[in-house]
């Protein structure tokens, strides 16, 4: 399977080395994190999400589209396997204020870098990394505004970003590695279970180093150091203006998304 680097590094507007190096791989990361909106839309719009190497490129690269973390983080792993960096699979329980055990439904990488192992992760939405972080516990990193660390928990480690109030739990993980059909059974769990969070809400999200930007139905959001903003949208077809606006997702005037207002039990909260 080639993989055409040049459509992928103009996708993501990366006009960097591709030696498989630390600095690369940052570059990388940083870029498709800022370039590539998190979204569920598709199974708003009836679709389904599907997950093999080609679907995945053609929706993200070449129709310019956002995706989930099962989207972004194969996309990325293609990519960074033809740059020649070596390339784990991984799965987390996605916490995010829950106090119930989840199930592993969010996809992260392990990658080999400058003889480091680095976690990768370009798919979790606004709150997520900006940078690959050492795959070690108990060290700090400051990305842009943002600051991020790993604690042990048991066999687990926690990826925890830092909020005004303190350290949030975000996801928790182990280190096996998980494969294509590991991943297949979790998107059709997370596309099409009934309480699952993107089959009931509309959710458009990017991170920046700055601002984070977020689309939840019709609440539009801005998190920056000093607070968040947020501007209720009047109507669907404001929808479709910030979609194009503000994520770079385009979609036909009156396109319509079938989302609810609300979650069901136990699923109630949304990246």
């Amino acid at each position: 399977m080639s993989t055409d680097l040049g459509a992928y590094t103009a996708r993501i507007q990366h006009n960097g080395n591709l030696s498989p190096s630390l600095e690369t791989l940052q570059s990388l990361h940083l870029a498709h994190a800022t370039h590539i909106p998190f979204e569920n839309l598709d199974i708003l719009l009836g679709r389904p999400i599907r997950i093999d190497p080609d679907n995945v490129w053609s929706k993200l690269v070449k129709r310019k589209r956002g995706g989930y973390c099962f989207e972004q983080n194969a996309l990325f792993a293609r990519v960074l396997e033809a740059v020649g960096f070596p390339v784990k699979r991984m799965a987390a329980r996605v916490r995010y204020g829950a106090a119930e055990l989840r199930p592993r439904t969010h996809m992260l990488l392990s990658v080999m870098a400058d003889g480091k192992e680095w976690l990768a992760d370009v798919g979790f939405g606004a709150e997520g990394l900006l940078l690959p972080l050492p795959l070690k516990p108990e060290i700090e990193s400051q990305h842009f505004d943002w600051r991020y660390r790993l604690v042990h928990e048991g066999q687990a480690l926690v990826l925890q970003s830092l909020r005004p109030e303190g350290w949030f739990d975000m996801y928790a993980f182990t280190q096996e590695e998980h494969h294509p059909i590991d991943y297949e059974v979790s998107n059709h769990y997370t596309s099409t279970f009934p309480q699952s969070t993107f089959v009931n809400l509309l959710v458009a999200q990017l991170p920046g180093p700055k601002e984070r930007l977020r689309l939840v139905n019709r609440t539009l959001s801005v998190q920056r150091q000093n607070g968040m903003e947020e501007v209720a949208l009047p109507d669907d077809d404001a929808i479709v203006e910030a979609l194009r606006e503000r994520f770079g997702l385009e979609f036909p005037p009156g396109t319509r998304f079938a989302y609810k207002d609300a979650v069901p039990p136990p699923f109630a909260s949304a990246r």
